[in-house]
């Protein structure tokens, strides 16, 4: 792995794959780092089917520095992505995500469309209960806990504990905030979730989708998966009227099946992305 500065953010990352292939950079979900079961290993297929990749670790997440700017933190990751690439002159490039990694490629190739040369998402969050739940994990518990305890209370709130209790130099950092900045921050933040009647995905306006001219592909969502309901990659692709929707190539339920497997067993739910990398290879080669 290495890391390099972005804007005043340590940012670590590891590139596979030949040098001057097509580049795809790979974002990981939720809080999850690049270490996340699943993720190197779609990064590995993909190389070994001809691609550079990027595997990375967004601002607050994995071994990442923090950073509480931007108008969301989705946009705040989005644009550190955008200037990675730039600065590792390995655009255009796909960006391929899922969850909060399929969010953060979306606005980044609203962000600086120049830069992406395919988008490819699956596991689109969205919808009322989706985005309530999230605002809440991500924002609303840690605010919460440093209006009652400061950020030694913050710092132990599910969201952050993780990450904070592996890396003692960021916790001191994470620690040494002050408490009515992070709440103002997590407030502004949590505004992006609100469900919004025009766009379906957070932190993208109606008419950013008008940017997104190169290529998308979208994978189907299952109809009981409640983070990610099949409705909102429906609309995101009506509202990229060139994308094309597809079939995941895993069992519809898969994702609840890993989610209620992870919980049990601590394997994480990303297990079964590599079963992604031939037909995002074959995407990036045919378009």
């Amino acid at each position: 792995m290495a890391r390099i500065d972005i804007s005043g953010v340590g940012i670590e990352y590891e590139l596979l794959g030949k040098h001057g292939a097509h580049a795809v950079a790979v974002t990981p979900g939720g809080r999850f780092g690049m270490d996340a079961p699943g993720v190197r290993e779609l990064g590995e297929a993909l190389a070994r089917l001809g691609k550079r990749v990027l595997l990375w670790d967004r601002p607050n997440c994995g071994a990442s520095d923090l950073c509480f700017e931007g108008r969301s933190e989705s946009e705040l990751q989005a644009r550190i992505l955008t200037q990675l690439i730039r600065k590792l002159d390995l655009g255009p490039a796909g960006l391929a995500g899922g969850s909060a990694g399929a969010r953060t490629s979306l606005i980044a190739a609203a962000l600086d469309p120049g830069v992406v040369s395919h988008l490819i998402q699956w596991w689109i969050s969205g919808g009322i209960i989706s985005l309530l739940a999230l605002g809440a994990a991500y924002c609303s518990e840690g605010a919460v806990a440093a209006s009652m305890g400061g950020m030694a209370a913050a710092a132990e709130t599910p969201i952050w504990a993780g990450k904070l209790r592996s890396q003692p130099r960021i916790r001191k950092i994470f620690l040494q905030q002050d408490p009515a900045r992070f709440i103002a921050t997590m407030e502004r933040w949590a505004s992006a979730f609100v469900p919004s009647e025009t766009s379906p995905v957070p932190g993208m306006a109606t008419e950013d989708f008008a940017r997104l001219s190169m290529p998308v592909l979208i994978y189907r969502s299952s109809s009981r998966d409640l983070y990610h309901p099949p409705y909102v990659c429906e609309r995101v692709h009506r509202l990229i009227p060139h994308s094309e929707l597809v079939d995941p190539p895993w069992p519809a339920d898969q994702y609840l099946s890993r989610m209620v497997e992870g919980a049990r067993t601590g394997t994480g739910h990303l297990l079964d992305w590599p079963l992604l990398a031939p037909s995002i290879a074959e995407f990036i080669s045919c378009h």
